[in-house]
């Protein structure tokens, strides 16, 4: 959902298996940002990554093994959560890491190429669901923690408030063609904050 600027992988200590791994996935990223789902190729890959193609069809078998596992990378290098001490506050840091994201050149066209290949193919689908159930799990306690101060009704879902937070701003991205702004994700945090502050979030009601 959000990222800083390291290379996919380059945070993690290891030996080769490690080195190949993440400069495997960069290429899979560079390649799905630049063609989409429908023209990642496993050659193409290696040949990107600079490593042989044995090792690719050994590692990953097939280009949706691959992409699930760049989904994993993905959510692993994700940053983690901030907390500013206010309700709004923590939605706002949380819209902007995503308006960050989405906004970027290679990140926005690689999320429309993941988000398109899973509507055609189920296992790219439940990566895809793990890593916004890992990314949203990162950003539920500062809604608890609102809950827990008084800020918010006591049966909040948090779950229901931090997909708000982010559900306008992939719409933008796959609806528009206008640059995705801090401003608009200033105002989905907003439009989230004033809605669970009047119980639209209650456990038992269907959100986002």
């Amino acid at each position: 959902m959000e990222f800083d600027d390291a290379d996919p992988g380059t945070v993690r200590p290891g030996g080769r298996t490690a080195r190949v791994r993440a400069a495997v996935l960069r290429a899979a990223g560079d390649a799905m940002a630049e063609g989409g789902f429908a023209h990642l190729d496993l050659a193409d890959v290696a040949r990107r990554a600079e490593v042989g193609k044995t090792t690719v069809y050994r590692r990953w078998g097939t280009v949706t093994g691959l992409v699930a596992d760049l989904l994993t990378d993905m959510a692993e290098q994700s940053l983690p959560r901030t907390d500013h001490g206010s309700l709004l506050d923590d939605l706002k840091a949380n819209a902007r890491l995503v308006q960050r994201t989405l906004a970027a050149p290679r990140q926005g066209a690689l999320f429309k190429a993941v988000i398109a290949a899973a509507t055609c193919d189920t296992r790219t689908a439940a990566a895809l669901h793990r890593f916004y159930e890992i990314r949203v799990q990162e950003w539920v306690p500062c809604v608890q923690q609102a809950v827990d101060r008084g800020e918010l009704p006591g049966d909040t879902d948090p779950h229901q408030v931090i997909r708000a937070v982010s559900a306008p701003l992939y719409y933008h991205l796959l609806t528009t063609s206008v640059p995705l702004d801090e401003a608009t994700a200033d105002r989905a945090a907003e439009a989230a904050a004033a809605a669970a502050r009047a119980g639209v979030y209650a456990r038992g009601i269907q959100g986002l």
